[in-house]
């Protein structure tokens, strides 16, 4: 089974920590060579540190002016394009729906989405010249199943579900393959942070809402990233070739969000 990425030229954005720190470390250890960015200026440079390969900047995706140069430097730092991972994402608001101010909606779409969308415009021109490639988005099982009290982030988590299909019918006869990838509760500081919200809005403590949401996953436990990022692998490798439009699951056999 060849998982190789050897020559291969791949952008992420947020690749200073969590998932797409993983995947940044899977790609390079395939052989990829990696352009990131992060809005976290220390992530970026531990990762410079130490992540052979790879190589990043400071971007906050919600800047179109800057991601935009953040994608052009890429494309010329790599000489071109086989692989874009948009992996950029916020959780939002936690708040039932009337209470959710509307900046706060604007911004979790943004980041979730409208950065997705940039990226993947700014791409594909890149990817067509390459004879091909392959997109993949990260959505959420908040965008297969319904999450209360977090609206914005599953609209943005369903639509990026619909903009990867229609992406992948677009671009197929280019031979660019389009993926998302839905993760369950995944191992991390960002999932510590969603517990804790959610606890606080239920008036539970955090370990009581740990464990809720473990417990409504089959295998009864949260995602290591690294787990996500051997599916993004997978679907940007050679062996994932016929693989376009789509939702891949990687939740622990999730059966609902609380």
């Amino acid at each position: 089974m060849n998982l190789s990425l050897k020559g291969k030229r791949a952008i992420i954005t947020a690749a200073g920590g969590g998932i797409g720190r993983k995947t940044m470390e899977a790609f390079t250890e395939a052989g990829a060579k990696v352009y990131f960015c992060d809005i976290d200026e220390a992530g970026v440079a531990k990762a410079n540190d130490e992540v052979a390969g790879g190589e990043g900047v400071v971007c906050d995706v919600r800047d179109t002016d800057a991601l935009t140069a953040f994608m052009a430097a890429g494309v010329a730092h790599l000489g071109g394009l086989d692989i874009l991972v948009n992996n950029a994402g916020v959780a939002g608001p936690t708040a039932p729906v009337e209470e959710i101010a509307l900046d706060d909606w604007r911004d979790c779409l943004e980041i979730n989405l409208t950065s997705t969308f940039l990226c993947t415009q700014l791409a594909v021109p890149h990817l067509r010249e390459a004879g091909g490639g392959s997109i993949v988005n990260l959505s959420s099982a908040a965008g297969k199943f319904g999450f209360a009290m977090r609206t914005p982030y599953s609209a943005a988590k369903w639509a990026i579900v619909g903009f990867t299909r229609s992406i992948a019918l677009e671009l197929g006869a280019d031979k660019i393959r389009c993926n998302c990838v839905q993760p369950g509760p995944v191992d991390g500081e960002r999932i510590s942070r969603v517990v804790q919200a959610k606890a606080d809005a239920l008036g539970i403590s955090a370990n009581e809402m740990r464990m809720q949401m473990a417990d409504i996953t089959s295998l009864k436990q949260f995602v290591p990233p690294e787990h996500i990022a051997g599916m993004i692998l997978y679907v940007c490798s050679d062996i994932g070739a016929s693989v376009t439009g789509q939702a891949l699951s990687v939740d622990s056999g999730l059966e609902g969000l609380v």
